[in-house]
């Protein structure tokens, strides 16, 4: 229709930024462990103003969330994270960058400054509270007070958001794309930095071609790099179509490498076309790799290439095998859930290791949409399963578990979520008995307002 208004709706309803800074003492229903003390920090993007041209979710400022809790008590507090991004646009009270940086979109007064947002995921390492999103440097937050550091200049280029740290080593183990002078490149990183914060390794090579490489695996010995046809083309965004889009006629292909190799070393497997934002973890046995990861069959909330909407599809968790000692370089699979989910978290003291419990936002109702109104538990050893569904058009975030000590056993311990109240446009926080999430909350921290739909968060103890 003519004149007829389109309304994003990655800026309406829950996904809509909260623009405000606040502390909150929350109040509590049912009881807190006594055991149970830290912080959960969350992040998520929040657009500090109504952003230029075409919004996508990916791109909005990152704002931190934290939970502290202690005594049975909990607070709340959330801050921007003050990118040199935000920085400029809060000098100028307006947005000035496109969407994923695209000079199209972009005024002139930010065109080749820096458009990092650090809204992705938010972890703890060596000391550093970092704030890190997919194509720049992590970006140092204070704990406690949420104030913004600034960029960690050792790492000399973009990261991505999704480092793993090695339980055994300490290491933190990470990689970038799109890196190099060109922008959506297919060039790569690997790196490490030691477990005293110092970045010790970063190497180059290229990709089978450039694509959004959200995540990766790492086992003891190895590291996997899924490079999926959800491709990146700066030549595809000058002709103003989609900077990122779904081909799924150039397939998949995983890269392998021992983490103590030349990355010239890199053997690369072959997987049909499939989407991964998330692995659940990765381990070795037998001469084999195995890694957990939700699977989609065409990626979600990107167009194909020619512009036109992609499909509406959902994932599922399947397991992926890698035959090290054979001569197929051909990735096996093997379904493990039907139920459709994502965001899959794990007891990350096993990360790279033989594992057994993982948990994960879910959605029972088939709805293929990223809004996920369900915690599920899967215990991998016996396949048993739980569920606590939420009601009334509830919308959880990522279950994020907490060992009971750190010598717990094996998923012994906590999960914690942040829901959207849909009725009263609020949220709260839910404590969940990590292997009786389908008995619902022990207890339960409720927020005056409500926390926007997020991604990705960590539980950071005493």
């Amino acid at each position: 229709m003519d004149g007829e208004i389109r309304i994003n709706p990655y800026l309406t309803g829950n996904f809509a930024p909260v623009r405000s800074e606040d502390d909150f003492d929350l109040v509590v229903k049912g009881e807190i462990p006594k055991d149970l003390r830290g912080t959960l920090y969350r992040t998520g993007p929040n657009p500090q103003f109504e952003p230029r041209g075409e919004y996508h979710w990916f791109t909005g400022d990152g704002m931190i969330h934290a939970f502290r809790v202690e005594g049975g008590k909990v607070s709340y507090r959330n801050r921007y994270v003050r990118t040199p991004k935000w920085e400029l646009e809060h000098e100028h009270g307006r947005a000035l960058f496109g969407a994923f940086g695209n000079p199209m979109t972009t005024d002139p007064v930010a065109l080749g400054k820096d458009s990092g947002v650090a809204n992705t995921n938010i972890v703890f390492h060596a000391g550093r509270l970092l704030a890190l999103e997919e194509g720049h440097m992590p970006f140092e937050m204070e704990p406690g007070t949420l104030r913004s550091k600034g960029y960690v200049p050792d790492y000399r280029g973009r990261t991505t958001a999704h480092p793993k740290i090695d339980p055994k080593t300490g290491e933190m183990v990470w990689f970038g794309y799109g890196v190099g002078e060109t922008p959506l490149s297919a060039g790569m990183s690997y790196g490490v930095t030691d477990a005293k914060g110092q970045v010790v390794r970063r190497d180059d090579f290229q990709a089978p071609y450039a694509a959004m490489v959200h995540d990766f695996m790492v086992t003891e010995n190895y590291v996997l790099f899924p490079i999926l046809p959800l491709t990146a083309s700066l030549e595809r965004a000058m002709k103003g179509l989609p900077a990122f889009a779904w081909e799924p006629e150039k397939g998949g292909y995983v890269g392998v490498m021992r983490r103590d190799a030349e990355v010239s070393s890199i053997r690369w497997f072959e997987v049909d076309a499939c989407y991964v934002f998330h692995p659940m973890n990765a381990w070795e046995a037998d001469g084999k790799l195995y890694a957990d990861v939700f699977a989609y069959p065409a990626a979600p909330l990107f167009p194909n290439a020619d512009g036109s909407p992609g499909r509406k599809t959902a994932a599922r968790l399947v397991r992926w095998r890698f035959d090290l000692s054979g001569a197929s370089d051909v990735v096996g699979v093997e379904a493990l859930d039907d139920l459709d989910g994502e965001f899959p978290r794990f007891d990350e003291r096993f990360s790279g290791f033989g594992y057994r419990h993982g948990w994960f936002a879910a959605d029972p109702t088939g709805a293929k949409t990223i809004k996920q109104n369900a915690i599920a538990h899967v215990d991998l050893a016996t396949g048993r399963k739980q569920v606590y569904a939420l009601t009334g058009g509830d919308m959880t975030s990522e279950p994020v578990f907490t060992p009971r000590s750190a010598d717990a056993p094996e998923g012994d311990g906590w999960v914690t979520a942040v829901v959207w109240r849909a009725a009263e446009n609020r949220s709260d926080l839910l404590v969940f008995e990590a292997q009786d999430v389908a008995k619902g909350p022990i207890a339960t921290a409720e927020l005056p307002r409500r926390v926007p739909f997020g991604f990705h968060g960590n539980w950071v103890g005493e």
